[in-house]
C-alpha cells in the first residue's frame, strides 16, 4: 500500500470512529443489532443488483465468440472485483484489474477482458450520475424540506466531481490511454524492453475503440448498470425496515443514489470509510432519520460487504492458486 493511500485510510479510520462517537457507539450497535438475522436477508438481495453488474459486463462480450466468457464468468469476476474494492485498500483500480485477470483466467483474450471491464467501468460510473440526478430530481418533486438546499448543493458537489473524473476517463480511452501510459513509462523508467508491452496496449486501446462504436451493445450495458443502481435501492428500504426505521420508496431512492454519489466522489479513500457514514448523516434529516439509524444503515451495508466479501476473496485466492498449479503443469520443463 502507498503513502497515501496509508494517509487516506488513517483519515477514513478517524473520521469512521468519530462518527460512531460522537453519536453514541452503544446507540449505534443497539440499533443495528435489532435488524438481527435480517442483515443476512439484506445481503442476499444484494445479489440481484450484482446480476445486473454482470450482465452489464457480458452486454459488451462478442456472442460470435462461441469459446468466450459465459454470462456465469461475468458474474464471478464482478462479484470478485466488488469484494476487492470493498475490502482491499486498492482504492478502485484493484478491482477492475482483478475482474481483467478473471476473465482472461477464464479464455477470454487479455485485450478484449480490458477493454470490456474498462468501457463497463465507465458506464456504470456514468449511470450513478445520472441515478444521482435522477433520485434528486424525484425527491424534490415529492417532498418539501428546508434542507434540500444544503442537499442540493452537496449532490452537485459529488456528481460534478464524477462527471469531471468519468470525462477525463472517458477521453483518455478514446486518445489511447494504455499505450500512452506505457510509453510514458517506458521513457520514465528507462524500461525500453517494454516494447511488446506497449504493442500490446496499444491492441487494448483499439479493442475499446471498437467498443465504444458498437452502439448497442454500449447502450445495452449503461441500461443494465442503471437498473442495477436502481434495483439496488431496495437494499436501502430493506436494510431500514429490519433496524426498526421503515422509510418510503422516494426517500430509500434518496439515500441510496445521493449517498452512492457522495461514496463515489471519495473514491480514494479505501472502502470510502468515514465519508459513507458522513453522507447518510447528511441525509438522514430529510427523510425522518435519527442519526444513530443513519450510522446503522451504513454498518448494515458493510456487514453485507463481509458476508459476501469475504467469501469472494476466498475464492479469488484458491482460484487464483489453481490457475498457477494448471499454469505451471503447462510450462515446458527444462533440462
Amino acid at each position: 500500500m502507498t503513502r497515501a493511500a496509508t494517509v487516506l485510510l488513517s483519515l477514513g479510520i478517524a473520521l469512521f470512529i468519530g462518527l460512531l462517537a460522537w453519536q453514541g457507539f452503544g446507540s449505534v450497535m443497539s440499533t443495528l443489532m435489532a435488524a438481527g438475522w435480517g442483515l443476512a436477508l439484506v445481503a442476499a438481495f444484494h445479489v440481484v443488483p450484482l446480476v445486473l453488474d454482470a450482465g452489464a459486463i457480458s452486454a459488451l462480450f462478442d456472442r460470435r465468440d462461441a469459446d468466450g466468457p459465459t454470462h456465469r464468468d461475468a458474474l464471478v469476476s464482478r462479484w470478485i472485483g466488488e469484494s476487492v474494492n470493498s475490502l482491499l485498500p486498492a482504492g478502485q483500480i484493484g478491482g477492475p484489474v482483478m475482474m481483467v485477470r478473471q476473465l482472461s483466467q477464464r479464455g477470454m483474450r487479455m485485450r478484449d477482458a480490458a477493454a470490456s471491464i474498462t468501457v463497463s467501468t465507465t458506464l456504470q460510473a456514468l449511470a450513478q450520475i445520472v441515478f444521482a440526478v435522477l433520485g434528486l430530481a424525484l425527491f424534490s418533486a415529492y417532498a418539501a424540506h428546508g434542507a434540500l438546499h444544503d442537499l442540493r448543493a452537496a449532490t452537485l458537489i459529488a456528481t460534478a466531481v464524477l462527471t469531471c473524473m468519468i470525462a477525463m476517463f472517458y477521453v483518455a480511452q478514446r486518445r489511447g490511454m494504455f499505450g500512452r501510459l506505457l510509453r510514458v513509462l517506458s521513457k520514465v523508467l528507462g524500461k525500453h524492453e517494454w516494447g511488446d508491452l506497449a504493442t500490446r496496449a496499444d491492441a487494448v486501446d483499439a479493442a475499446v475503440h471498437d467498443l465504444y462504436e458498437d452502439r448497442a451493445r454500449v447502450a445495452s450495458s449503461f441500461a443494465l448498470s442503471l437498473v442495477g443502481w436502481i434495483v439496488g435501492t431496495a437494499e436501502v428500504w430493506l436494510a431500514l425496515r429490519f433496524l426498526g426505521h421503515p422509510v418510503g420508496w422516494i426517500d430509500a431512492l434518496l439515500l441510496e443514489s445521493v449517498g452512492q454519489a457522495i461514496r463515489g466522489a471519495a473514491f480514494a479513500i479505501p472502502g470510502s470509510l468515514g465519508v459513507q457514514e458522513g453522507g447518510y448523516l447528511l441525509l438522514a434529516p430529510l427523510v425522518g432519520l435519527p442519526p444513530d439509524a443513519a450510522l446503522a444503515l451504513s454498518l448494515a451495508k458493510r456487514a453485507r460487504e463481509l458476508l459476501l466479501g469475504v467469501p469472494g476473496l476466498l475464492y479469488l485466492h484458491f482460484s487464483e492458486r489453481s490457475w498457477q498449479r494448471r499454469r505451471a503443469t503447462r510450462l515446458p520443463v527444462s533440462d
